[in-house]
């Protein structure tokens, strides 16, 4: 095959190859690896794919004949491309798409896929022989590296591609990647391996953790190559916009006040995603839609992880034959999943995310030349401005960066094991192998000792129990796993995905509550307080996983349930929105988002000010609750979590004191019952947590701040579960959460008493650094708060930053109905102290593309921060 032929395949459809995949035919020609970044939809899986037909079609029976007997000649080629993707839908899609062009191009190749889904004869006939070219997935390609015959059956292997690398890159299920990469390597030193992407900002990183470092006395080759796709595809972001403006918004509903526009969308188009970023989000727009439209019964459809297989690929099937009008989805329809007749995308509430907002784009459109299009659905008026900022940095081109995790000891004793599985291992070779892989590139000598300890014996308090003598080695020093029972269930456990899980909550007279986030859970120590089912309860003590709780007295400080922290607000769009809102400040509204949400930031700038890149807005309220501090650092709700710990726990060191605290993307909010004079404190307690924001001192202070060896137990669990130390199933079993939960606490509590070195005990409080508190961030959110203006503003009632932190709080201990109740009676108060602040009262004006103030009223109001409101006692 010639790159005439490619050219020609293409051209018979009416299709003609852009520069882009010209240039990854001509690197995948010269044998290099690379990365291939380019806009969703407009043709990566054609670009490597025809490449990989141009180079390896007419090579690979030339291969065989000489490698393999005569009787092996006349058979199809064997296990040459591996196209590695993260999800079982995206899997299921490549397929079909590698597929087309084989009858024309390579007839003698065979495919097929091999996934959790794949069929049990399609596996039997697997194992008999692999495929050509194998659709999979990172977990599929462990096992097939866990089998005695690994080398064998993979070393044929000449290309291996990795869809969707940004799914990837960032987490364990990559590091799973990296090492299977650099173990195929070895056995084939001219490997190629390309990444396909859309949503990467630090390319040059995602490159070099993608392709391996070459093995010893490998080929020289040319230096991978980085393709970035650049084509005339238009990507357009429509915000609806409400009828009514809120000046007072508060964040945690659903957003069902646009349901009527968001009916007229979709009856205004043949197909639509409505993208969620919760299950029970997505569970209850279904619900919505239906009720709205019972006419839709049988057109529309819900998909998300926790549906049946059958399920979703009837739901997969509908969009691509165009029988569904609509599906409401969450990420399980995220990736590059090719449904031509989509018409258009909605996103309810934020992306939280460009890179997210950008994927969820490309499921429309999803073809070269065709325009992308997202529609965002705020579900409360700050959103708006989240709208604009990630318009703004879509059109800078700014996109979130990931990067590797660092040396996870779990994903390697899991590997050690799963090697040993496939014919065994000399320590030195392949410890020479691991630090090819881009995660173990500076592996410590004494980690890699600890490791082959662990699978030899299970370290030092584990050593007199047969079931963790699991690896051993033979008379010749090859290290190999003899026993079959332990061999069958490790193969049924490889794997890093850790399935969430909730916690019971139960008064310790037996009466149960009802499931909270184990995350929250986590945090607190036993004698604290929070809300829950209405109810002001005392952490008496956790169990398993089962949280027993007390009546807590009544005026206890308490904290709000911690929920949905899981997709915080990106480092990159917060910084998009500082930017909007200091052109705000100046009086720029320069798109219909901020011209819609401008009555509110002119009231926040009225009452306190705008939080801006240069400026850092705190705010002080007395009410008969207590004594409120805000804080509006916009870092994600990750960071303000720790954030509002540690200024928690730095201020009852000066003054013994007990806090409330509530967080969201925005800010947070402390409360205490006594008083604080959080304007002369806060500047020490801001100056403090930064002089300590490098090294162990700041991470000192935030694990004092939590509950950190609770949180630690719990990281630990999927800690324990990768390194092989508890089972998530036995063959024909399935463990619950409750079970895990005590097994795992039982290794913690074995491993902190007679194991303390235990490096999996290290890895759990780094993890739990890393990952739940994003220290990382944390430390750079100080440094840019020590940086800025500190403007601290005395209220005498909520500005419209501080009520959605508010109602977080107050929501807990309320039923929904008196939330509601409470709510619209606080935002008539309020909005009759706007009107006679700002002169003014809202209306619709006659553009209906956005709404905005009387033609009458300024565009920007003059400022009335000059003279300070007294502190009142308001009953808010």
């Amino acid at each position: 095959m010639s790159e005439g032929t490619a050219k020609r395949w293409m051209a018979a459809r009416g299709w003609q190859p852009f520069a882009f995949q010209q240039q990854v035919w001509q690197a995948m020609a010269e044998g290099r690896s690379g990365l291939l970044h380019a806009t969703t939809g407009a043709g990566k899986t054609y670009a490597v794919w025809l490449g990989a037909l141009e180079r390896f079609s007419a090579l690979a029976p030339v291969d065989i004949a000489q490698a393999a007997p005569k009787k092996e000649a006349n058979k199809p080629p064997p296990l040459t491309v591996l196209w590695i993707t993260p999800m079982r839908a995206l899997a299921a899609d490549s397929l079909r798409a590698l597929q087309e062009p084989l009858p024309d191009l390579a007839p003698h190749w065979t495919s097929g896929l091999r996934t959790g889904d794949t069929a049990s004869g399609e596996r039997a006939a697997q194992d008999r022989r692999l495929p050509t070219v194998l659709v999979t997935t990172p977990e599929s390609v462990s096992l097939l590296l866990a089998r005695a015959d690994a080398h064998e059956r993979l070393a044929h292997v000449q290309l291996v591609v990795v869809d969707e690398w940004h799914e990837l890159v960032g987490n364990k299920r990559g590091v799973q990647v990296q090492l299977a990469l650099a173990r195929l390597s070895g056995w084939n030193p001219r490997l190629q391996v390309w990444g396909m992407s859309a949503t990467l900002g630090n390319l040059p990183e995602a490159l070099a953790t993608l392709v391996p470092a070459l093995p010893p006395r490998a080929p020289r080759r040319a230096k991978p190559l980085l393709v970035q796709g650049r084509i005339d595809k238009t990507l357009q972001v429509q915000v609806l916009l409400p009828e009514r403006v809120e000046r007072f918004a508060w964040a945690g509903h659903m957003g069902l006040s646009l349901l009527p526009q968001v009916v007229q969308s979709i009856e205004a188009s043949a197909s639509t995603l409505v993208f969620t970023n919760t299950r029970s989000q997505a569970e209850r727009w279904y619900q919505a839609l239906l009720e709205a439209r019972p006419d839709w019964a049988g057109t529309i459809a819900l998909h998300h992880g926790s549906l049946s297989g059958e399920v979703r690929g009837w739901v997969e099937a509908g969009l691509k034959a165009g029988t569904l009008k609509a599906v409401v989805c969450t990420s399980s329809l995220d990736l590059g999943v090719d449904f031509l007749p989509v018409e258009q995308v909605l996103q309810i509430g934020s992306a939280k995310g460009v890179a997210r907002l950008v994927q969820r784009a490309g499921r429309s459109g999803h073809a070269p030349g065709r325009t992308s299009s997202i529609t965002l659905v705020p579900t409360h008026s700050l959103e708006l401005v989240e709208a604009a900022a990630a318009r703004q940095a879509l059109a800078e081109g700014r996109i979130e960066d990931r990067h590797t995790p660092r040396a996870p000891l779990d994903v390697l004793v899991q590997h050690l094991v799963t090697i040993a599985l496939g014919g065994g291992f000399v320590p030195d070779d392949l410890l020479s192998e691991v630090r090819r892989a881009p995660a173990y590139a500076t592996l410590a000598d004494n980690d890699w000792q600890w490791a082959l300890q662990f699978v030899r014996q299970g370290g030092a308090s584990l050593a007199n129990y047969p079931d963790f003598h699991r690896v051993v080695p033979d008379e010749d020093g090859v290290w190999r796993m003899p026993d079959a029972r332990l061999a069958r269930r490790h193969r049924s456990n490889i794997g890093t995905i850790v399935s969430d899980a909730s916690m019971q909550v139960q008064f310790v007279s037996g009466g149960k509550l009802g499931s909270v986030e184990e995350s929250f859970i986590a945090r607190l120590k036993p004698g604290d307080v929070f809300m829950f089912a209405g109810r002001l309860l005392e952490l008496v003590r956790t169990q398993q996983m089962t949280a027993y709780v007390r009546t807590a007295p009544k005026g206890s400080a308490a904290l709000p349930r911690w929920s949905g922290g899981r997709m915080p607000l990106s480092n990159t769009l917060a910084d998009a929105m500082l930017r909007q809102l200091e052109q705000a400040e100046r009086g720029v509204f320069a798109s219909p988002e901020m011209r819609c949400a401008q009555p509110l930031l002119a009231l926040q700038d009225a009452w306190s000010a705008l939080p801006t890149p240069s400026r850092l807005v705190a705010e002080v309220l007395h009410t008969r609750e207590g004594w409120h501090l805000y804080l509006y650092p916009l870092a994600g709700r990750l960071v303000h979590l720790g954030l509002a710990g540690l200024l928690a726990w730095r201020a009852s060191q000066q003054v013994p004191n007990t806090f409330s605290i509530a967080v969201n993307d925005y800010g947070l909010e402390l409360l205490s019952a006594k008083p604080v004079d959080w304007p002369a404190l806060l500047p020490h307690l801001i100056g403090e947590a930064t002089h300590s924001a490098v090294g162990e001192g700041l991470e000192a202070e935030v694990l004092a701040s939590l509950n950190a060896t609770e949180m630690a137990r719990r990281r630990f669990r999927e800690i324990a579960r990768i390194a092989g130390l508890i089972f998530q199933s036995h063959p024909g079993e399935q463990r619950s959460s409750r079970q895990l939960q005590a097994s795992s606490s039982l290794y913690y509590d074995v491993f902190a008493q007679y194991d303390p070195d235990n490096l999996l005990l290290a890895q759990a409080r780094a993890e739990l650094l890393v990952q739940e508190l994003d220290m990382d961030r944390l430390a750079q959110t100080l440094q840019r708060m020590k940086g800025q203006q500190l403007s601290v503003h005395t209220l005498e009632r909520p500005t419209p930053f501080a009520l959605p932190l508010m109602v977080e709080r107050f929501r807990e201990r309320l039923s929904t109905e008196s939330v509601g109740d409470r709510l619209e009676r606080m935002v008539q108060a309020l909005e009759v102290a706007a009107d006679d602040t700002m002169g003014t009262h809202l209306a619709p004006t006659r553009d209906t593309t956005h709404w905005g103030l009387h033609r009458d009223a300024p565009e920007r109001t003059a400022r009335t921060r000059a003279t300070r409101p007294r502190r009142g006692r308001h009953g808010f």
